[in-house]
Order: structure tokens, then C-alpha cells, then sequence
């Protein structure tokens, strides 16, 4: 019973192991998260459209319930551009419609993905994550960045803009150009470029100046809160706010409120479908990123535990005030890289931003938007990585035909309709890959017992026998395509009398493909040829032998193809 409690709350695991050393890795850890936490959580809530302290209160709550039930001991879980992104296009829609509150609606998304992360992970369906292709969800991240980058170029020239995709967003920028506030512009681009120079530049120089790498490391993640304040406060020294720089204003003074989400009927059904997209994509990402940092310190996560983490997380978010959460690339590397040892380093994080949102509030009243625009596009210009047309391109075309509709889709009709495609598209390519099977004319290495393509190799075949190596397992979708396969080889063939496939990537026959054996088997009977099986696998064989097909079978089954070949010599 305790053993099992372990399994689906991980802290009474790693929780008995803690100590000193540890309680101190986790705290400078979430000490630099915090800090960098503050302006990124403000400008993901500006992202998703809402106020920027539902960016803070989406930090706390769920940051603290993915300690508790997630697996990963680096993962910073809370707001993240994609989803934000996701979040803000589904709500759009959702409001105009409905007549819902918007951050009502937020809250009702979080509420509803939380569920279904929950639920998912109590059945035990992580696996379905794996229907989307990794080339795909890259083409639809590095698209996704590219919309959220010109989004918020309004913000960065002072103008309105709008749109649900990237033609739409530059056609209503230019035609809005001549409204530019050339202050906020400046402020924009200033804390724009600072912050891309911070990335590259400053680890650099701080070490040129004798700086120890650590604490070069520590100034360089912390630099975006010098742009923050910097910027801050020459809107206030200057009253730059009367000149028409957009600033946040009042930010409540206080911590996440108790909030419930709208579970009416018309509302849940609108955001059904959005929830579940917005679920699979936070997890495909936020696994991926677990996965990585485990891995670096050869440790392991439980994908459907963190289904359930994640689930937690996002419906902590619903309750207090946020919107839905995941995962973030950025902030777990500097997590990881800061020194967490234990998720109480998030937990570390959580505290640091209440006191945040209690005590630091008010500091952030003259905070100009475009510093916050500016910390969105500096964070999400990292994920574009046109770089997997390429490798797509020279590795497979299918993959690479799928990444760019997916880029093309979701710049040309917006997010929602490129993560639908990148689904669609995923499950496509896997079904396309498997219709038409590889499958190999196989003949015996001289001197060995090993069957090789006889395109590739010097191999010793029979004039009589036929031997195919069948690479895939087989179902409804290609079942067809064996048969056809078959049937043209042999065909006018008259002094073929064997057929044996060869059955050692088979891990499955469905009864579609049991049906289509049993057609070749008829078939080739007919053409007074015998047809055999080689190297079946057991859980296969224990199959086949609950049908009649191996009582009709006009040849045998041999236990390896070497068995066969000697046979039938």
C-alpha cells in the first residue's frame, strides 16, 4: 500500500532523502526562477490576453502541486508561450460567442485540461502523446513562435493590431503604421536588443572581466529583470506614460484568490476540443523537456505520473485565478542549470513569487508594455528552428512534406487550425509509413546462418523457394498491400513450389491480415505452391492457433529461416 502511495505522490520518495546540501541547491535554484519568473509570467498573461497578475498567480499553486505529484526534479511547471498562445485564439472565439467572461473562460480551460491530464494519466494513456510526430510538433512550435513574435510587435511600436495568423498580423500592423509612438518604439527595441545580447554577449564579458563563470551565469539569468527596471524607470522618472506609452498599471496587491471555473453545458462542450489540443501539446512539450534534464543526470520519469502532475497543476491553476499551464523549455533549463536537486525547488519558486505578488506589485505599475513584448519575442525567437526543413528534407520527404503543411498551415490560418493539422498530419504519416510496409527478398549469407536482402548482399537463394522478410507488423492498412506484393512476385513464376515469410519483425497480425493470409495461402494453392512461415513470434503464434488458418496452412511453420531454407532445399 505505502509502495503504491509512492507511485502517485513522488514526494514521500524523494522527500525521504532530503537534506542540508540539497535544501540549499533548491534554493539558489529557485531563487534565480523567481527572479526571471516575475517578467516572464507578467508577459505570458499579457500573451494570453489577460491581466498580468494572472500570470503570477498561474506560477504559484500549480508550481507547488507538480512538487507534490510530478516526477521530474527539474521541470518548472507554469505559463508558456505556445499555450498561452493556444489559450488566448481559443478564448477569442470562445467570448464573442458565448457572452462568457474571459477570465472565466481561462479558467474554465485550465479546469478542463487539468481533467483531462488527470484522466489520461489515471488510465494510463501517456502512449497517445506518441501520435504526434516530433518533426511535426517542431514544425508547428517554430510557426506557433513566429505568430507569437509578430504579436507582439503592437506592443513594441505603440499601435493596435490583430489578427488569428501571421498575414493578418502584418497586414493590420502596416496598414496601422503611421500611429507608431516612436518613445515606446524605442523603448520596445532598446530592451529587445538588450535582451538578445544578453543571451550571447554578456556571459562572455562578464568572464573577460574576471568574473567566476557561476556567478557570470547567475547575472546573465537574471539580466531581463535589469531591463525590467531600467525600463521602468524612465517611464516614471520622464512621465513617459502621459506620452502615450502603454504601461501595466495596478496590479491587485495580493495572493491568488480562491476562483471557480464556469462548468456550464454551452461553455465546457466550446472548450472541449481546445482543452484536449492544449492538453497533448503542454504534455508532448513538457515531457520532452523532463526527459532531456532527467537524462543529464540519468534519472527517470513516470510520462503517465506526469500526466497526472500536470493535471494537478493546471487544475490548481483553475482555482486560483490562472490559466493553463505546462512544462516550460526555458525556465527548467535554468532550474536545472541553477542547481535543483529536488521539484522542492519549484515549491521554493512558488513562495518567492507570492511574496512577489504581496510586496513587489506595486514596482511594476509604470512597467511599459514593450519590455514585456520584448521578453515574449527574445523567448520564443529560441524555439523557431527552420533548421528541421532541412534535416526533415535529407532524411525522409514524407516527414518533411508534414513539418512544412504544418509551418504553412498554422502561419497561413492561425494555431488552432495548425495544431488540428499537426495531429492529423502525425497520425497520417504513421498510417502512410505502415501501408506500405518494407519487405525484402531475403537469401542465405555463404558460410552463415543469416538471410540478407538480396538488392544488398551476396546471398544463396533456391530456385524454387521464395523467402520474404516482412519489416512491420501487420494490420488492416497493409494487409492489401502484402497480398498484392505476393501476387505480382510470383506471378508466371512456374518453377517456384515455396513461399515462406519470414516473420521476425512481426509483432502483430490483426484479424484483417489473418484474412489476407489466408487468401495467400488459397491463392498460391491454386498455383501449386506451398506457402510457409518462419521465425513467428509466440504472442503471434499463440494468435494464429486459435484460427482455423493453421490447419489449412498448405506448408509449415519453421522455427528459424535457416530451419526452412535446409528443408526446403
Amino acid at each position: 500500500m505505502h509502495a503504491n502511495l509512492r507511485n502517485y505522490l513522488p514526494i514521500l520518495d524523494w522527500g525521504r532523502s532530503y537534506t542540508r546540501a540539497t535544501f540549499s541547491g533548491d534554493l539558489i535554484a529557485a531563487l534565480i526562477v523567481t527572479i526571471m519568473l516575475v517578467p516572464q509570467s507578467l508577459a505570458y498573461a499579457l500573451l494570453a490576453g489577460l491581466p498580468p497578475e494572472a500570470g503570477l498567480y498561474a506560477s504559484i499553486a500549480p508550481i507547488i502541486l507538480y512538487a507534490i505529484f510530478g516526477t521530474s526534479r527539474a521541470l518548472a511547471v507554469g505559463p508558456v508561450a505556445v499555450i498561452s498562445l493556444l489559450t488566448a485564439a481559443t478564448l477569442g472565439n470562445v467570448v464573442e460567442q458565448l457572452g462568457v467572461g474571459y477570465a472565466v473562460a481561462a479558467l474554465t480551460l485550465a479546469f478542463l485540461s487539468g481533467l483531462i491530464l488527470l484522466a489520461m494519466g489515471l488510465f494510463r494513456l501517456g502512449f497517445l502523446a506518441n501520435f504526434l510526430s516530433h518533426p511535426v510538433i517542431a514544425g508547428f512550435i517554430t510557426a506557433s513562435g513566429i505568430i507569437i513574435a509578430a504579436s507582439q510587435l503592437k506592443h513594441i511600436l505603440g499601435v493596435e493590431a490583430s489578427g488569428h495568423n501571421l498575414f493578418q498580423l502584418l497586414l493590420s500592423l502596416f496598414q496601422n503604421l503611421d500611429a507608431i509612438n516612436w518613445i515606446t518604439f524605442a523603448l520596445g527595441a532598446g530592451a529587445t536588443g538588450f535582451l538578445f545580447w544578453l543571451r550571447k554577449g554578456m556571459k562572455p564579458l562578464l568572464k573577460s572581466m574576471g568574473v567566476s563563470p557561476r556567478m557570470a551565469d547567475v547575472a546573465t539569468k537574471a539580466g531581463p529583470v535589469a531591463a525590467v527596471v531600467v525600463t521602468t524607470a524612465l517611464v516614471w522618472g520622464l512621465g513617459l506614460a502621459d506620452r502615450g506609452v502603454r504601461i501595466v498599471g495596478d496590479v491587485p496587491q495580493s495572493l491568488p484568490p480562491l476562483t471557480m471555473p464556469d462548468l456550464s453545458f454551452d461553455v465546457v462542450s466550446a472548450l472541449m476540443v481546445p482543452a484536449l489540443l492544449i492538453s497533448v501539446i503542454g504534455f508532448v512539450e513538457s515531457v520532452s523537456v523532463a526527459q532531456t534534464l532527467a537524462a543529464k543526470k540519468r534519472q527517470r520519469i513516470k510520462p503517465d505520473q506526469e500526466l497526472i502532475g500536470l493535471g494537478a497543476a493546471n487544475l490548481g491553476a483553475a482555482f486560483t485565478g490562472g490559466f493553463p499551464v505546462t512544462g516550460g523549455f526555458s525556465r527548467s533549463v535554468v532550474n536545472f542549470d541553477a542547481g535543483a536537486e529536488t521539484p522542492a525547488a519549484g515549491a521554493f519558486t512558488a513562495i518567492g513569487l507570492a511574496i512577489a505578488a504581496l510586496a513587489l506589485t506595486p514596482l511594476i505599475f509604470f512597467l511599459p508594455q514593450a519590455t514585456l513584448a520584448a521578453t515574449i519575442i527574445v523567448a520564443v525567437l529560441g524555439l523557431v528552428d527552420f533548421g528541421i526543413l532541412k534535416r526533415s528534407w535529407s532524411y525522409s520527404k514524407a516527414d518533411f512534406f508534414a513539418v512544412a503543411a504544418t509551418i504553412l498551415l498554422t502561419l497561413g490560418m492561425g494555431v488552432e487550425v495548425g495544431v488540428t493539422a499537426g495531429v492529423v498530419l502525425s497520425i497520417f504519416l504513421h498510417l502512410y509509413k505502415t501501408t506500405k510496409p518494407h519487405i525484402a527478398e531475403v537469401g542465405l549469407v555463404p558460410g552463415t546462418q543469416h538471410f540478407r536482402n538480396i538488392n544488398r548482399h551476396q546471398v544463396e537463394t533456391l530456385d524454387h523457394v521464395l523467402t520474404f522478410r516482412i519489416d512491420e507488423s501487420l494490420y488492416f492498412a497493409n494487409a492489401r498491400f502484402l497480398e498484392d506484393y505476393i501476387y505480382d512476385r510470383v506471378a508466371g513464376q512456374s518453377s517456384l513450389k515455396h513461399v515462406i515469410l519470414m516473420c521476425s519483425a512481426v509483432n502483430e497480425v490483426d484479424l484483417s491480415a489473418l484474412e489476407s493470409l489466408e487468401a495467400i495461402n488459397e491463392r498460391l494453392a491454386a498455383l501449386d505452391m506451398q506457402l510457409h512461415l518462419s521465425e513467428v513470434k509466440g504472442p503471434v503464434m499463440d494468435r494464429l492457433q486459435r484460427e482455423h488458418f493453421m490447419d489449412d496452412l498448405t506448408g509449415r511453420v519453421f522455427l528459424s529461416q535457416y530451419d526452412a531454407f535446409q528443408a526446403l532445399r
